[in-house]
């Protein structure tokens, strides 16, 4: 048997996602700016409500008695128990919390074709609980293991064979497990994919094909391209053109590795009952200043999921968050500032983040901490130095109405002096070169890459 060699890199891929990005308003079939009436339509197709409920109307959910954690009967899905968290330093931090556990790995896949010589993306007008307007752009396929493989028993996962079975035609451009929300998950990871075919695929109503850049233009729309979406695309190989930055690939690696190697963490998960702090009722589970965010219970009505009628467990924040990346040119050439975070879900020790990732309204009051570096200096910001600024949601599926104001701040003036622990500047390709690689860039900080891989923002 004879073995052919393949090139390691398609050098033609970046050429054709510039090119696939470079067609904003419209593609191979509906303009961008039909895009929000086709999902008004698609809501309009299906009934969707979502209501409040006591956790004592949760169905096939239950805390259990020896450990207080909420858990579904099938053992399956996610449980909420309590996370107990340390790092190290003088003095050290402490804390306790609830958090969500959910071992399994899903699939976030975005399947891509080309017409008429331009690549396209299969998004799909997909309802989750927690969304506040309900229905969003999401990726082809957004499941979990229990979903895919039908712990439900309901109907199958729509385009999930592109995605777990050779063939189709298929080609793989993108694949990596990246992490969650490591405030909220435990050790959380999914496979971010995203798969060509060359095969005619069948059209469903619910899913629409879009450029590059018709997603791009519409992330500059509040709350219409989900969370899950928006990782995916932060993964995709596009090419910045860049041949100089403050500090080399090999310094800048050494340096995250640094970063990962100086925080002495502990990080476990505990019953939900040891949870110090908070305090549950009949309706939540919450802290008594109000605080960070509540554990609450949903019922829901779907018509285009899977399955149409559950219940479940949420996590809603207390407030509207901010997440910023600060720019900086040096040279000519911008560079962003990235924190290496330190967060009590995270797999390994931080990940890199946006220059600021905080709750504002958690910072008020006589007994709040300090607020984060650079936060006064991006709330602060003039029009003229905002680059991009969008309110998206987080992850529909497990948080109730989380929202943070997204955006890129160029200051018109440079920052002097040294920066804080912690913070690098790094080019938005070396960025993106590191959503190569698992855990190395959170959630956050990728949604505003994937601003910059889909064109919505340009340098």
């Amino acid at each position: 048997m004879t073995l052919t060699l393949q090139p390691r890199h398609d050098t033609a891929l970046s050429g054709r996602l510039s090119r696939s990005a470079a067609e904003r308003s419209a593609g191979s079939g509906a303009r961008t700016a039909e895009v929000s009436k086709w999902l008004a339509g698609r809501r309009n197709a299906h009934r969707f409500a979502v209501t409040r409920i006591p956790f004592a109307d949760l169905e096939g959910w239950a805390f259990q008695p020896e450990t207080g954690n909420l858990a579904h009967h099938s053992s399956r899905f996610f449980t909420v128990e309590g996370l107990r968290a340390e790092i190290g330093g003088e003095p050290a931090t402490r804390w306790t919390q609830p958090i969500i556990k959910q071992p399994e790995v899903g699939i976030l896949g975005i399947l891509a074709k080309e017409f008429d010589g331009v690549l396209h993306f299969l998004m799909q007008a997909k309802m989750e609980p927690g969304n506040p307007n309900l229905l969003q752009l999401s990726p082809t396929v957004q499941a979990t293991r229990s979903n895919y493989t039908n712990v439900h028993r309901g109907a199958a996962v729509k385009y999930i064979e592109y995605f777990t079975r050779a063939g189709h035609g298929r080609r793989v451009l993108a694949d990596v497990l990246q992490s969650e929300h490591g405030s909220w998950f435990f050790h959380k990871s999914n496979r971010n994919m995203i798969v060509e075919t060359a095969e005619d695929v069948p059209q469903d109503p619910d899913f629409i094909w879009l450029t590059l850049g018709q997603i791009g233009e519409l992330l500059h729309c509040d709350n219409l391209v989900n969370m899950d979406a928006r990782t995916v695309l932060s993964c995709a190989p596009v090419d910045f053109s860049e041949t100089s930055a403050l500090l080399p690939d090999t310094s800048l690696r050494s340096w995250f590795t640094g970063e990962r190697s100086r925080h002495e963490t502990r990080m476990s998960c505990v019953p939900l009952r040891d949870v110090a702090g908070w305090e549950r009722d009949a309706w939540s589970i919450r802290r008594p200043d109000g605080r960070y965010f509540e554990v609450v219970s949903v019922g829901v009505e779907a018509g285009s999921r899977e399955v149409s009628n559950w219940t479940q467990p949420l996590f809603e924040p207390t407030a509207q968050g901010v997440v910023a990346f600060l720019v900086q040119r040096f040279g000519g050439v911008p560079h962003l500032l990235v924190n290496a975070r330190v967060e009590g879900g995270f797999l390994d020790t931080v990940e890199l983040s946006a220059t600021v990732q905080c709750t504002p309204d958690n910072y008020r009051g006589s007994d709040a901490a300090g607020p984060p570096p650079f936060l006064d200096l991006v709330l602060a910001a003039g029009p003229e130095q905002v680059r991009y600024e969008a309110v998206h949601s987080e992850e529909g599926g497990r948080f109730l109405n989380a929202e943070a104001r997204y955006l890129i701040v160029e200051p018109e003036s440079p920052i002097e002096g040294g920066l804080p622990p912690g913070f690098c500047w790094l080019t938005p390709g070396q960025l993106s070169a590191l959503t190569r690689h698992g855990h190395y860039v959170n959630v956050q900080a990728r949604t505003l890459l994937s601003c910059m891989t889909t064109g919505a923002v340009t340098w």
